[in-house]
């Protein structure tokens, strides 16, 4: 894991002094709320419906212990015992005073975090796979290129005031966990046909109001072009993106309205004169971060104790076969942690959790935790022999739900419980519907399935790209919620397609179920899977057990 240098922690404490008195300011009323929103903003501080909320980053989802600790003490001293895991891998606090923020930031950069470019027209927190550095499928670790970006990224003198925010996706394998085809940049490790890694670079991707598929503008840069060429993206986006209407700010729509090959062409001009620049300087500093994310010595040992509690206790096998992933080293699994137990609010995580899960890292995972897109927490190194103990320590703590990747494993923004812009509920959609699964004992016979929720068209529950999606809107005042079908978040991304008629609140859950009923009837196996069976019988059979009279009938 990547630690700060002398630098760094100058920078970080520097900005949390300077923020400190501009926070003050404020509460004296020197500063007013138009005149202090753009500060707070760049310090990741919000104003929501109901408080201020603090989004903290997690660079790429990496944690360790003693970061999990500290957010773990500041939910229980500032906030009100809990955080919020987020799909963008970060951490938001909802109900921090604003008084408090300054000690709050200070006692994130004792532990090397902060809050720094968690908001505003700026290169956000650079996301990653979840099991980076871990997953068996994986060409090379990408978190030493996505702590490279961060390191360029932050605070850079053309790229603070973009014409919208901007993020960032990376995976080192080519199946793709970190949704890469939905962000302004995404980056795909490959192979070219040397057997040398490199990135496919795929540019314009983005959900919100006008959802759009990013597209491949290079199909192999070496690594060591990688900066100059982002910097090439972004210096013409600075420079052609509109600003007069943020609403076509976004980088999609400069990619939609130009032409790819036209983008493509452009980009490749102006790193011809970016990389002239780098001389590959930056060379030297990423050899010295990958030397930071060196892999941990991981221990041989028998799996005994494993295969037999598989074999013995069916609660424990059931979890096993939905929340272990498969390891590159010899008798170790990746452990997902379920934020997600049937009722509970997806990606909420108290402090208690939070700390048993630091304990669990500490003791058992060579102490490192990664936080999904999903709203999950991940222990990416763990081997086999711990994994009853584990699950043990995981089921008193209500964190053993068996259900990662399931339809209960939902995706759900705030939703108007908490956020100023949400126009729907998506908390309550998101418990029901897990509830629902689970009283009615179907989801593990359903199979891997992706239901998101949106409270409203900015998509941070990603809804778009869900194999059912869902989203919250206000009709004359009235919640009503659209339903999509087919999204796909993966190296095989798809926009979902809006089925037809949105539903009322207290329709909505009736309306999942007949889909998945649907589904249940039409798919040729069981093995085959929800969004096979759809790419398979199209929408068909799912709209008519939506709209025919006699469903919706039942329904109501």
């Amino acid at each position: 894991m990547y630690r700060y240098n002398d630098f760094d922690e100058a920078f970080v404490r520097t900005r949390v002094a300077q923020f400190s008195q501009q926070v003050a300011r404020r509460i004296d009323g020197s500063l007013t709320e138009d005149e202090f929103r753009p500060l707070r903003l760049m310090n990741g501080l919000y104003l929501q419906l109901h408080a201020y909320m603090l989004r903290v980053a997690i660079p790429y989802g990496t944690l360790d212990s003693r970061k999990m600790r500290q957010l773990a003490m500041i939910a229980e001293r500032w906030d009100k015992g809990y955080g919020h895991f987020t799909t963008r891998q970060n951490i938001q606090f909802n109900w921090p005073k604003l008084q408090d923020v300054p000690e709050i930031l200070s006692a994130l950069a004792d532990v090397e975090m902060h809050a720094i470019q968690t908001s505003g027209n700026c290169v956000r927190n650079v996301t990653a796979d979840h099991f980076a550095g871990a997953a068996a499928d994986e060409i090379e670790d990408p978190r030493p290129v996505a702590e490279l970006l961060r390191q360029w990224s932050t605070d850079h003198p053309e790229f603070q005031f973009l014409p919208r925010k901007f993020k960032i996706a990376i995976t080192g394998s080519p199946n793709d966990r970190a949704v890469t085809k939905a962000h302004d940049i995404g980056l795909r490790m490959v192979r070219n046909e040397a057997g040398e890694p490199g990135f496919e670079v795929i540019v314009g991707g983005g959900l919100g109001r006008t959802p759009m598929i990013g597209h491949v503008v290079r199909e192999f840069l070496p690594k060591a072009d990688l900066l100059p060429y982002v910097e090439a993206i972004l210096s013409i986006y600075n420079e052609l993106g509109r600003r007069d209407n943020k609403f076509k700010a976004r980088i999609k729509i400069l990619v939609h309205e130009t032409g790819r090959d036209e983008i493509a062409r452009l980009v490749e001009e102006r790193f011809e004169e970016t990389r002239a620049e780098f001389a590959r300087t930056d060379q030297a500093l990423l050899a010295e971060i990958e030397r930071a994310f060196a892999p941990p010595a991981f221990r041989v040992a028998p799996t005994d104790a494993f295969d037999a509690f598989y074999k013995a206790d069916p609660v424990f096998r059931a979890w096993a076969d939905t929340n272990l992933a498969p390891h590159r080293a010899e008798g170790y699994a990746i452990v997902t942690i379920s934020l997600k137990a049937h009722g509970a609010t997806p990606g909420d995580a108290t402090a208690e959790q939070m700390r048993l899960i630091a304990d669990l890292a500490e003791t058992h995972g060579h102490d490192e935790i990664r936080i999904s897109h999903e709203q999950n927490v991940i222990l990416p190194h763990v081997h086999k022999s711990d994994l009853p103990a584990i699950h043990a320590a995981l089921s008193r703590a209500g964190l053993a739900t068996a259900n990662v990747g399931l339809i209960s494993d939902i995706i759900a923004c705030p939703g108007m419980d908490y956020c100023a812009l949400a126009t729907a509920r998506s908390i309550p959609v998101a418990q029901e519907i897990a509830t629902r699964f689970e009283d009615l004992k179907l989801e593990h016979e359903i199979g891997p399935l992706k239901l998101k929720i949106s409270g409203c068209i900015n998509a941070c529950g990603h809804h778009h790209v869900g194999h059912i999606g869902i989203l919250g809107l206000d009709r004359a005042g009235v919640e009503n919620y659209q339903i999509t079908l087919g999204g796909d978040h993966t190296e095989t991304a798809a926009i979902g397609e809006k089925t037809g008629p949105g539903f009322a609140y207290d329709e909505i859950v009736p309306a999942i179920e007949r889909i998945v009923r649907a589904y249940l009837e039409v798919r040729s196996e069981p093995a085959e899977t929800f969004l096979e069976t759809l790419r398979r019988v199209g929408h068909g059979p799912f709209k008519a057990a939506l709209y025919d009279a006699e469903g919706t009938k039942d329904a109501a």
